[in-house]
């Protein structure tokens, strides 16, 4: 039996952390340039919530996570209230307050292609759904981004359609509540 994976939200202390994740070419290749230390903590210290609030509750209308497996962290993983970044440019069509939306990356690169990333997900989704006010979960990767895709497919995400966005193009992919409970079931 594989060990649990579990979640708690970022914390100042594990900047450094996410930093060295940030720079790994596995990541910058999808992810983004690899930041500097101090780009990180501008970058995330703002957001850091509290290790109770719910994404649809942060202030900031997002919470990052590190997810650990046998007590080791392994990738981040983040949740965010889509209407929250409208005012950015972010999801302008969206009219529904209960949508999360979700990006992820594994940081250690040799637990690539060994399925970690799918038992992410579905645990973090699994999560995510426990606030009964959760209507849909969406991800936006790069429509080249044939792993990441692959993994959101296996957890149930559907593919709604290529969309533009501030980072460019991105394959919308969302997941109802309906769809991830029937998975579980």
């Amino acid at each position: 039996m594989e060990p649990a994976i579990t979640f708690r939200p970022l914390t100042e202390s594990q900047l450094p952390l996410l930093h060295s994740w940030l720079s790994r070419p596995h990541v910058t290749e999808w992810w983004e340039p690899a930041p500097t230390l101090e780009q990180v903590r501008e970058d995330y210290l703002p957001y850091l919530a509290p290790p109770d609030v719910l994404p649809l509750d942060a202030p900031a209308g997002v919470v990052h996570y590190l997810a650990y497996e046998a007590g080791e962290p392994f990738a981040f993983v983040q949740a965010y209230r889509v209407m929250a970044h409208q005012a950015e440019g972010w999801w302008p069509d969206e009219t529904d307050p209960h949508v999360l939306g979700v990006d992820q990356f594994i940081g250690l690169p040799e637990r690539l292609g060994q399925g970690v990333g799918t038992r992410m997900l579905k645990a973090f989704t699994a999560l995510l759904f426990e606030d009964p006010r959760v209507t849909r979960i969406q991800t936006d990767p790069a429509p080249t981004n044939a792993r990441a895709i692959a993994c959101y497919r296996k957890v149930g995400f559907r593919d709604v359609g290529v969309v533009d966005t501030l980072d460019g193009p991105a394959l919308l992919m969302r997941l109802p509540r309906e769809t991830a409970a029937a998975l579980t079931t």
